[in-house]
């Protein structure tokens, strides 16, 4: 029984690692399908062409091409959290960060527009939003008024006007319309929503940032290219 048990969990592991890999292509494939047909077009069949699995397996892992997509998302977001958030953390000034996290996310779905236009339509809800980005956006903004330097009297309201902002501004940096310091003067006025002073939100919000380095992770790695590229998906979000 003892030599039973260790090959036993070999097993487990190597039927678990299996799992992940196929998770991981399907994911794969659904930002490759994506960039391909955009957002509405794709159906289940796509997904499993794309990623070599059979319909069965596919319902394995998820219910629906909407759990799919949300699962992308959410995943995606988070990859780009892991490099925006270093930066965010050499700020001392919690609404500095706020600012500054805000400011390089919606940057970085500029520079990745087909993921821009894929979390605007897909990632709207809180669970396609990842586990990092309620995170450390509550966080900041959370200091933020302890410290009385935001004048809210909740934080889950500072939130879902921080987030509003962030993704609707997304949509209408992808749609070639906006100002070239849009993003900036979101913050602005974002701060002087909070209770910001008008000069110091200014002086905050168009203030030089670092550039992030490329998102890292299974998805990014695997397809970062490819988001790169400017296509029917990066416009249909503003139709």
């Amino acid at each position: 029984m003892s030599e039973a048990q260790p090959s036993g969990a070999y097993q487990t592991r190597i039927g678990a690692m299996r799992r992940e890999r196929t998770r991981n292509r399907l994911i794969e494939s659904a930002l490759g399908v994506f960039a391909q047909k955009g957002p509405d077009a794709p159906v289940i069949d796509d997904f499993i062409a794309a990623a070599g699995v059979a319909r069965g397996t596919f319902y394995n892992y998820f219910r629906t091409t909407g759990e799919l997509l949300t699962a992308v998302a959410g995943e995606t977001s988070d990859e780009v959290l892991g490099v925006i958030d270093p930066v965010v953390l050499e700020i001392t000034d919690p609404a500095q960060r706020v600012v500054i996290g805000s400011r390089l996310y919606m940057q970085m779905a500029a520079r990745y527009p087909l993921w821009g236009a894929f979390i605007t339509r897909v990632g709207t809800k809180r669970g396609s939003r990842g586990r990092l980005l309620d995170e450390y956006l509550t966080r900041d903004l959370q200091l933020a008024i302890d410290q009385g330097r935001f004048k809210v009297a909740d934080v889950v309201v500072a939130r879902d006007i921080a987030l509003g902002a962030i993704m609707y501004g997304i949509a209408t940096l992808l749609s070639d319309n906006a100002p070239t310091d849009y993003a900036e003067q979101s913050m602005h006025a974002l701060l002087q929503a909070f209770g910001v002073d008008a000069t110091e939100a200014r002086r905050l919000a168009y203030a030089e940032i670092a550039e992030c380095r490329p998102p890292q992770g299974p998805i990014f790695d695997k397809v970062g290219a490819s988001l790169g590229k400017r296509g029917e998906a990066s416009t249909t979000v503003t139709d």
